[in-house]
């Protein structure tokens, strides 16, 4: 069992090793869920074999020390009563490749419940969601709002909430699922969702897009138009770049493509049946539905609504809308 288990931590490790220089496209939730299974089994049989035979060894011991003393009494010898409790307490310890496996096994269980069918954390990668979200905001997103999936698979297991406009978004990436995107929904099934001259409208409705002052963007060292939002009784702020042109270009083949209508004005897309048309609320500097299309009911992960942490601006943790 020793070589078997250190066999078993090597290739975790090896995986993790890969995926960590980039020589594979790693999966946390499978990588998680694998964990779980292999330190399950180890646990179970902790407890119903390994534990009981070293409490039988314990107690074979105690027994033949107390056997001993018993007979050099009948013998008139007076034994020195050896203290037997550093060995008992040897006998009883776990070896160390049930201690990694077994013994990790509450733990890595409780992680895996709360990640997959609680709350997630993701760490914001891009800027697509400025201002809203910023490059190192640490999130989480809630799993359950749209209904309980199983992990891995993302199965729908309950039916949930259905998504709204306005809601930020983590769903995987359509052209690579293996990637987490978020975004924020713009369209739901059935919307006609226009993006015209960098105006947003909704079933031919104008979304109202009030002026607030520039947004000053440190990484660039720029300002930009700010303006807020109203989407879904959702208010937040957008940005858009004077610099960036309203088309839309090198949009991919996406499925029901055929449902959008490309200008040189920007785009018109009619969401299909299980489908939603996400946007970041950057408008100029994101690649979102109008590049790669509508995100499948299927893709969805759950909707972010806390950051919990940002190193480097402490005055950032709190709920966004």
């Amino acid at each position: 069992m020793p070589f078997l288990t250190a066999v078993v931590l090597a290739a975790f490790v090896a995986y993790a090793g890969a995926w960590y220089f980039e020589m594979i496209e790693g999966n946390f939730a499978l990588l998680l869920f694998l964990a779980t299974v292999v330190t399950g089994l180890y646990w179970v049989a902790e407890r119903l074999y390994f534990l009981p035979k070293r409490r039988e060894a314990a107690a074979t011991l105690q027994a033949q020390a107390a056997q001993r003393k018993a007979q050099l009494s009948a013998k008139g010898i007076q034994a020195d009563g050896g203290d037997i409790s550093e060995a008992r307490q040897r006998l009883l310890m776990q070896p160390w490749w049930l201690d990694w496996t077994a013994g990790l096994f509450p733990v890595i269980l409780a992680v895996f419940v709360l990640r997959s069918f609680l709350f997630e954390p993701f760490k914001i990668p891009s800027g697509s969601m400025v201002p809203t979200l910023l490059v190192g905001d640490l999130i989480l997103v809630n799993k359950f709002t749209y209904g309980l999936r199983l992990p891995v698979v993302n199965t729908k297991l309950t039916e949930g909430n259905a998504p709204q406009r306005g809601d930020v978004m983590v769903f995987r990436y359509p052209p690579k699922p293996s990637l987490d995107y978020i975004k924020r929904v713009v369209g739901v099934p059935g919307d006609t969702v226009a993006y015209i001259d960098k105006k947003l409208t909704i079933n031919g409705q104008p979304v109202s897009k009030d002026p607030v002052p520039e947004y000053f963007d440190a990484d660039s060292m720029r300002y930009f138009k700010q303006f807020e939002e109203v989407l879904g009784g959702k208010r937040h702020r957008i940005l858009n770049d004077d610099a960036r042109p309203a088309f839309v270009e090198g949009a991919f083949d996406f499925p029901y493509r055929e449902n959008c209508r490309y200008s040189v004005d920007g785009v018109t897309c009619k969401v299909p049946p299980g489908y939603y048309f996400m946007m970041g609320d950057n408008r100029d500097n994101s690649q979102d539905s109008r590049y790669w299309g509508f995100v499948p009911d299927r893709n969805i992960v759950g909707r972010a609504f806390f950051i919990w942490m940002n190193f480097t601006s402490l005055g950032r943790i709190g709920s966004f809308e």
